[in-house]
């Protein structure tokens, strides 16, 4: 039997998805054959006349049946990039999302209107799932180091392994602990992307995300604020003097969000940074200096 070659896999593929409405058809069927062949675009391109094999071919259909059932390509392939670094995912942990890129970029802001970000920092990031924020920043903060924490050992697993990857792992530990519960001494910087949705709004989630994210780290309770009023106090007892708590937020609950800082001694930003959709993302609050 005479197979399809690379190049009309992958057309094929992205027809398939076009048909199912998936938004992103020509990128997935791009990920998925490259991940098959274990070619990247380059790759993928020389190759382009190639004949799968018999396996390959078996593989790809398998690929395209999950992705044609909802599964997302970051769970199908087993990682996804954040910040330019390859994350691997496990069943315990969020799939990284650009939003989430906003709760770096405006870590950074706050570093840097502090002094130079080469300067010794100690980071924590609470609920850290496979490390994404922390390994950002520890990736921008040179001198940095920073402790990733959560209640699921399977995250914290998957975590200490992309650190590792990263080449991070002398400057990140993880410790088990319910958001800042388990730590001690003082920080420069708290970050956390904690679960926001509202129970009730679970069900109306994309099937990617309702279906293959883990519900402890999308459901926010009965508002969607259960985490904040958890993490936002115990973050401002152990800000150093001057230091920021900076948390992704769900829409249209900043305003919520900053009521929490203030009641926990902390002074929100001027304005929370907005996300590529022109949501506001990412809430900062200080800690008065002495």
């Amino acid at each position: 039997m005479t197979y399809q070659t690379v190049e009309t896999a992958r057309r094929a593929l992205a027809l398939q998805f076009k048909s199912a409405a998936i938004d992103s058809a020509e990128l997935d069927a791009r990920l998925l054959t490259g991940h098959t062949l274990g070619l990247d675009l380059t790759g993928m391109i020389t190759a382009a006349q190639r004949q799968l094999t018999h396996d390959e071919f078996a593989r790809l259909e398998n690929y395209a049946r999950r992705r044609l059932a909802g599964e997302p390509v970051a769970r199908i392939v087993g990682e996804k990039e954040f910040w330019g670094l390859p994350l691997r995912l496990g069943p315990a942990t969020l799939v990284p999302r650009p939003d989430t890129e906003t709760v770096v970029e405006v870590a950074l802001e706050v570093m840097r209107t502090g002094g130079a970000l080469d300067r010794p920092l100690r980071i924590a990031d609470l609920g850290t799932g496979t490390g994404a924020i922390l390994l950002a920043l520890l990736s921008e903060l040179p001198a940095a180091t920073g402790i990733g924490t959560d209640i699921s050992e399977a995250a914290l697993q998957t975590a200490a392994a992309n650190a590792t990857r990263a080449g991070l792992s002398e400057r990140a530990t993880f410790i088990a602990c319910d958001y800042a519960s388990g730590l001690s001494g003082l920080f420069d910087l708290i970050v956390s992307n904690p679960p926001y949705i509202r129970s009730a709004d679970i069900g109306g989630l994309a099937v990617e995300v309702r279906n293959h994210d883990p519900l402890a780290a999308l459901d926010g309770g009965a508002d969607g604020l259960d985490a904040y009023r958890a993490l936002v106090p115990q973050s401002a007892s152990r800000l150093a003097p001057g230091a920021a708590l900076v948390v992704e937020a769900g829409e249209g609950q900043t305003g919520q969000i900053e009521a929490l800082m203030v009641a926990a001694g902390l002074t929100p930003a001027a304005c929370p940074k907005a996300d590529l959709a022109g949501i506001p993302r990412a809430v900062a609050g200080h800690k008065t200096a002495r």
